[in-house]
């Protein structure tokens, strides 16, 4: 079937790439190749090369492939910007959820990178780590990005020294993850600077159609999914829900939905129809969908409701830090694989060297030796509040914390510097590499 060659091509393609990585000795698996036994890639027939440019979803990666070569660049075609998309209000969502002025949302697209220096580390190169940013391109604006935390809508301010255009052909890029936003705008076209709270995915259908038809899968304030249909201009809010939902998801080309309590679900667009994918995984408090490897990952997150006593003040306080006197901590985490053929989720006792990062829009997984090559991974990272009862003037609403798979310890990132670095500031060596560059083009 067609489904399948693409299949097979996109593999092909990611294998290629693991030959034509500047500085890359290994394939995938960690073995060494000869590369006088490699044959002419150059030469593949031209139709090839367009048929498995198509397949690749990501900019970044098609960016990538058009790089390999001359023959290769002029084979595939450069991706054609996203169209603005603008959809109405959901229906019954409350009048406390969204600004008076506004009148639609507004979809944009977000992308989480892995940005890595050229170099190897070497044992002793601790600075040479990757570096996980976010970013949103401007609508308005092209080639103009927006720098976010990867794992929520935080915007940083730059440091004084940063770079304010970036070649990315110096640094190793590689796209783990991809998110869709609904921003409010109001009747005269502007943005306003209030998000959607919940997360949305999006399924494109065909994007050689100028209209590019996509399908939205989020869940509605009541707790339902609900979908859009770009070819209906509609809402839907589908009312089967024994349990209100905690995450959605596009895996494997189908819509995902899983509720509270693990009961997990696919959703026919066509037929707006739910059918049972996994029976429920009872336990934790919120659930969130990950895709690793190629398999579909439940994460299961443990909180303790621990109410503080508070003196004569404590109501007004309670409303300005919530966290603080209700004591919503994070606890623990479960992981379970997706079994399609027995409809269920297993438990998964041993990470490996995965990390996994449960954002606020965004779920997505790499290997620890792919970002820190001396750090053994088998970690989630998460937002949420992490405190430490030694210091509780010092907790804060919502902190990036980190749980070890293997010995059920959580702490604050900003208090492991191994991994601290890996989200802001920016890393040294992206300020070395653009003096370097400005330094060759004015040699």
């Amino acid at each position: 079937s067609s489904t399948w060659v693409e299949e097979r091509l996109k593999k092909l393609t990611r294998y290629r790439f693991g030959l034509c990585r500047v500085g890359s000795d290994r394939l995938s698996g960690g073995k060494a190749f000869n590369p006088s036994s490699m044959v002419d890639w150059a030469t593949l027939p031209k139709d090839l090369l367009d048929l498995i440019s198509k397949c690749l979803d990501s900019s970044f990666d098609l960016v990538q492939f058009r790089s390999v070569c001359s023959s290769w660049r002029s084979a595939a075609e450069p991706k054609r910007p996203l169209p603005t998309h603008n959809l109405p209000i959901l229906p019954e969502n409350g009048a406390s959820f969204f600004p008076d002025s506004a009148v639609g949302f507004r979809l944009s697209q977000r992308s989480i990178l892995l940005i890595k220096p050229h170099e190897e580390p070497h044992s002793g190169d601790a600075d040479l780590f990757g570096w996980l940013v976010k970013v949103e391109e401007d609508l308005n604006v092209p080639r103009k990005v927006t720098l976010l935390d990867p794992l929520s809508n935080r915007v940083h301010s730059l440091p004084e020294h940063f770079p304010r255009s970036l070649d990315m052909s110096r640094f190793k890029v590689r796209e783990l993850g991809s998110e869709f936003k609904l921003n409010y705008f109001n009747n005269v076209g502007d943005i306003v600077n209030t998000l959607f709270l919940e997360k949305a995915v999006v399924k494109y259908l065909d994007s050689d159609a100028e209209s590019y038809k996509f399908v939205l899968l989020t869940i509605h304030v009541s707790g339902k999914l609900a979908v859009f249909r770009s070819w209906d201009r509609a809402w839907t809010v589908i009312n089967d829900m024994p349990s209100p939902y905690d995450d959605v998801m596009l895996f494997d080309g189908r819509f995902f939905a899983v509720d509270n309590n693990g009961r997990t679900v696919v959703v026919d667009f066509s037929s707006l129809k739910l059918t049972l994918a996994a029976s429920p995984v009872y336990g934790g408090d919120k659930k969130f969908l990950i895709e690793s490897c190629g398999e579909m990952l439940l994460v299961d997150m443990y909180l303790s409701m621990e109410e503080v006593d508070g003196d004569p003040g404590f109501a007004e306080a309670i409303l300005q830090h919530h966290a603080f006197y209700v004591n919503e901590r994070t606890v623990k985490f479960k992981v379970f694989r997706f079994v399609e053929r027995e409809n269920s989720w297993v438990e998964v006792n041993d990470l490996g060297d995965k990390m996994l990062f449960l954002g606020d829009d965004c779920t997505f997984s790499a290997s620890a030796s792919d970002i820190l090559p001396h750090c053994e991974g088998s970690s989630v990272f998460f937002n949420g509040n992490v405190f430490n009862e030694d210091n509780l003037g010092g907790m804060q609403d919502r902190d990036l914390g980190v749980f070890d798979f293997r010995t059920g310890k959580i702490e604050l990132v900003q208090t492991l510097p191994e991994y601290a670095k890996l989200f802001w500031p920016p890393p040294p060596w992206i300020t070395t590499s653009h003096e370097r560059g400005e330094t060759s083009s004015r040699s």
